[in-house]
């Protein structure tokens, strides 16, 4: 499956769906997001099971900004509506390729009961 552009519209309804979504952070003026790329498109081509997507940070200034994007690349990996994983920089495939495991690996309801727990 091939990687899919998101914008302010599609954003929400994309990253709170059930399963996986990795969501690359990027602008085109940008070295690291450049060498990334090519691996965040391999990826999506291994595992058609999951949404990988992008948001341009120059065309969607406000979603990065409520995101608070400060660095790009910047890596987000949501599962079944919760963000599991964010972090800036890119990564090379074998670290992607274990991050995906992980993420697949995790007992969301271990997850939800995390999230649900306030702060102290």
């Amino acid at each position: 499956m091939a990687t899919i552009q998101l914008d302010a519209d599609t954003f929400e309804s994309t990253i709170t769906g059930d399963g996986i979504v990795l969501v690359d952070w990027w602008a085109s003026w940008c070295g690291p997001c450049r060498m990334f790329a090519p691996t965040f498109e391999a990826a999506a081509e291994q595992h058609p099971d999951i949404v990988f997507a992008k948001v341009d940070t120059e065309a969607q200034q406000g979603l990065a900004q409520a995101a608070q994007i400060m660095s790009i690349p910047t890596l987000m990996a949501f599962r079944d509506g919760i963000l599991v994983f964010s972090q800036p920089g890119a990564i090379p495939a074998p670290a992607l390729e274990d991050l995906i495991t992980q993420i697949r690996a995790l007992d969301m309801a271990e997850v939800r009961r995390a999230v649900e727990q306030p702060a102290s």
